[in-house]
């Protein structure tokens, strides 16, 4: 049982690795955009025209959103720097909401025992003595 618990947690944090691998490719591509627009890169370029291309459908609902402003050619895309804070807060709500809905955390079980303990004592008197642990334990579901 502790086995299938461990393999179930080792899925969870591949999946979550896996998501954030992924979004952090995105977030390279857009920063990538931000950065060839910002040094004006000649988009003729095979290298330039192909990271807009691929970063374009992720920005693209961003554009129209502020104004960008240019300069000699250079350009300031405030939308995707936008685009890339949301993308970023979407993986973080994504691997937090795996880890909400795919993760069990182990059981815990308190558990109280109390025992009478009788004393050697005198003859005259007999004593007794209660004795109270308490213990928590962790069971692995």
């Amino acid at each position: 049982m502790a086995t299938q618990r461990t393999e179930d947690r080792m899925f969870i944090v591949k999946l979550m690795q896996l998501i954030w691998l992924l979004f952090g490719i995105l977030e390279a591509l857009i920063g990538l955009r931000v950065v060839l627009k910002l040094i004006a890169a000649n988009p003729a370029s095979p290298f330039a025209a192909l990271v807009y291309n691929m970063s374009y459908l992720f920005v693209w609902p961003f554009t129209g959103l502020t104004r960008t402003p240019a300069a000699e050619g250079m350009v300031l895309e405030i939308p995707s720097i936008i685009a890339m804070f949301v993308y970023a807060l979407m993986a973080w709500a994504v691997v937090k909401l795996i880890w909400i809905l795919f993760d069990r955390p182990g059981e815990t079980t308190v558990v109280t025992e109390t025992r009478t303990v009788q004393q050697a004592a005198p003859p005259a008197a007999t004593a007794s003595k209660v004795v109270t642990s308490e213990y928590t334990q962790s069971k692995q579901g």
